[in-house]
């Protein structure tokens, strides 16, 4: 076995009602005066409410910071970090999907009294660096696993994303209670879901620092939302369902923090920017076609996940390869998602634009187990139009 490093969030409480655990970690952190990172929608649904209620029991004092947004820009964060100071807090809790998820890991870093480091020092990986404020993670889509990865990603040009990675950003706790996703609507939970499980799959086929420990964490991580995710779907109120996709979604968010992601991502990422798609719904768009152009050099790692999902498959190691990228591109199809680029609206001329912007997603392609060309990128997103 080669030598690998595994690293993950200190603290993770999973279960129904485990939010009833909030104020009790906020102590055991020292925490007294909160801010609450999240945006206007966990508002609207009032999903705020239960959080409230923990902390003022114990009374902590909370302060609200609701202006997060999808793929939130760099001024957002800024802003955001400007507010925190303002409020002296002492710790942070993020709650929401990944873009309130990530500017709270932001907010913890660049607020705290002594760093003095900004925003545009820590993009790249290794960058940031303590101190920061105590962090508290609370996901309520089962999606991004951002709850336990070291990475935030910000929108830093009209088109381009930047990513933050290092380890100061794993939290100090994960909160995963399924009751905060029982509103979701189904196109949240199925684009979440999907992205879910592109974490699983590219964590397992990751060609630099693929490792037993992630792999574990991958297989378990995408069976749990195979079986959950249709039935999520077809009962959006069925609470085990529900907690099993959030399990899932940060088992996979566990592995691929270690065993990072790789083309399918880096072609998601221009959908986001250029076309405005959301991250997961953008993920589904191009997942069956990336399997496709990446099965002569995974083949035998699709082999073992079609395994790992149908235990009695018997045959060799490329038909169930093949069958493996059918059934992903089955649970795609079954989404509810839109899976054309054509029925979306995108003009076919800003394909080659697409792909000349994946390829500037070095640090995902690098860890493809194909080589991906400009060429390549392009064939992928006309096959996905």
């Amino acid at each position: 076995m080669s030598t690998f490093q595994f690293q993950s969030v200190a603290n993770i409480i999973n279960g129904i009602d485990s939010l009833q655990q909030l104020g009790t970690e906020c102590k055991r952190l020292n925490i007294q005066r909160v801010l609450l990172v999240t945006d206007q929608g966990i508002l609207q649904q009032n999903l705020q409410q239960p959080i409230l209620q923990q902390l003022q029991q114990d009374d902590i004092d909370v302060i609200i910071y609701a202006d997060v947004q999808a793929d939130p820009p760099e001024q957002i964060v800024e802003l955001a970090v400007e507010f925190a100071k303002q409020q002296h807090i002492d710790g942070v809790i993020g709650l929401g999907g990944g873009s309130s998820l990530d500017v709270a890991k932001l907010i913890a870093v660049l607020s705290h009294p002594q760093q003095t480091q900004k925003i545009q020092e820590i993009y790249g990986i290794g960058q940031a660096q303590a101190p920061r404020l105590p962090l508290i993670q609370i996901p309520t889509t089962a999606g991004t696993g951002s709850e336990v990865t070291p990475i935030a990603i910000v929108t830093t040009g009209e088109t381009t994303k930047s990513g933050v990675v290092a380890p100061i950003l794993y939290a100090d706790s994960a909160i995963l209670d399924a009751r905060l996703t029982l509103n979701l609507p189904a196109h949240i939970t199925a684009a979440t879901g999907i992205d879910a499980m592109v974490h699983a799959i590219e964590a397992f086929t990751s060609k630099h620092k693929k490792n037993p420990y992630s792999d574990m964490l991958a297989k378990q991580a995408l069976q749990l939302l195979d079986q959950a995710l249709p039935i999520v779907l077809q009962q959006p109120q069925n609470l085990q369902a529900r907690q099993d996709m959030l399990f899932g979604a940060m088992l996979a968010g566990q592995a691929f923090a270690n065993a990072p992601v790789a083309a399918v991502h880096a072609l998601a990422y221009p959908l986001g920017g250029r076309c405005h798609l959301s991250h997961g719904h953008s993920n589904a768009l191009v997942l069956p076609e990336v399997l496709k152009f990446n099965l002569p050099y995974a083949t035998t790692h699709y082999a073992e996940l079609m395994r790992c999902l149908q235990p009695q498959g018997q045959a060799d190691d490329a038909t169930l390869a093949k069958q493996f990228i059918q059934h992903i591109q089955t649970v795609c199809e079954n989404s509810g998602l839109t899976l054309k680029l054509s029925q979306l609206n995108i003009d076919a001329n800003v394909l080659p634009t697409l792909a000349a912007d994946a390829m500037l997603q070095i640090r995902l392609l690098m860890n493809n187990p194909r080589d991906v060309s400009q060429a390549d990128a392009l064939a992928i997103y006309q096959a996905a139009y």
